[in-house]
C-alpha cells in the first residue's frame, strides 16, 4: 500500500474555541459542519486534525494524545510560539491551553508538546529520529535529574511532581558545574511559573544569572535565559 494516512479525531468542549486556537498555529479549517453533531478538519500542510464538540466536556480530563514527526520540529516550535504571542500577547505555558518548548525528556527524544483547548497533548518529534540517536551517552548526575524532571513536567504534564525531583537534585548536586545547575534553575523558574510559584521563578532566574559562565556555555544557554526571561516577565507584567 502507498499514500496511507491517519487522522486523530480529538474531543473539545466548544467547537469555535478549538478552531481558532489551531488557526493561531498556522493551520487552516478545512471542513466544518454543526449537524448531526459539532465537527471541523483543520490543516497544516500533511498535518490533519478532526476535531468533535461533545456536549459537558471537561478538558482537563481529556486522554487524547497525538504524536507528530516532523523534519525539523525547532522551526515548527518557532511558528507555532509567534503565533501563538500574536493571538495571547503572551506564550502560554500553564493551564490549558499550553504549549512547551523543545526539551530533551527521559526516556524519550527530543520535542515539544502543545495542549489544545480540549486538553489533547500534541507531541511533536522530529521524523526518523530515535532515543539511541538522541542520547549516545547515559547521562548522569544533575542533568539525569533534569531529564526526569522533564518527563514528568513536559511528557506527563505532572509540573508538581517534577518541581520536587528538581529541587532535591539541587539539594543532591549543590556541587554540580555551573552549566548544569544553570539548566536547572532555568527549568526551575519555568515550573515554578507552571504552578503558580512566581517568587520562586524570579528567585531561580535570579540563580541562574548569577552563576559564572563561560563565553560558550553562555552562547550554549542563550536560548534558555531568554525563554524563561521571557516567561518571568510576563508574569511580572500580569501581576502590575
Amino acid at each position: 500500500m502507498t499514500n496511507e494516512r491517519t487522522y486523530p479525531c480529538l474531543p473539545c468542549r466548544e467547537l469555535d474555541e478549538s478552531i481558532s486556537f489551531y488557526k493561531s498555529l498556522g493551520f487552516k479549517q478545512t471542513y466544518r459542519q454543526l449537524r448531526p453533531n459539532p465537527y471541523a478538519v483543520v490543516a497544516l500542510e500533511e498535518i490533519h486534525i478532526h476535531l468533535f464538540g461533545m456536549e459537558g466536556f471537561n478538558p482537563a480530563d481529556s486522554y487524547g494524545s497525538v504524536i507528530i514527526v516532523v523534519p525539523d520540529p525547532d522551526s515548527l516550535y518557532h511558528d507555532f510560539a509567534k503565533g501563538l504571542r500574536e493571538t495571547f500577547g503572551k506564550l502560554p505555558v500553564a493551564g490549558i491551553p499550553r504549549i512547551l518548548r523543545p526539551r530533551k525528556k527521559y526516556g524519550t527524544v527530543s520535542g515539544f508538546s502543545v495542549v489544545d483547548p480540549g486538553g489533547n497533548w500534541l507531541r511533536i518529534y522530529k521524523l526518523n529520529e530515535t532515543e539511541e540517536e538522541d542520547s549516545p551517552k547515559i547521562e548522569e548526575g544533575l542533568p539525569q535529574i533534569i531529564l526526569v524532571a522533564a518527563r514528568l513536567g513536559d511528557a506527563r504534564g505532572d509540573e508538581a511532581l517534577a518541581l520536587k525531583t528538581l529541587e532535591n537534585g539541587l539539594k543532591r548536586f549543590k556541587d554540580a558545574p555551573a552549566i548544569d545547575l544553570a539548566k536547572a534553575y532555568l527549568y526551575r523558574a519555568e515550573l515554578a511559573i507552571r504552578t503558580n510559584n512566581h517568587r520562586l521563578s524570579q528567585a531561580s532566574l535570579t540563580a541562574a544569572k548569577s552563576l559564572e559562565l563561560s563565553e560558550d556555555e553562555k552562547t550554549a544557554l542563550a536560548d534558555d535565559f531568554a525563554h524563561t526571561t521571557e516567561l518571568v516577565n510576563q508574569v511580572s507584567q500580569s501581576a502590575v
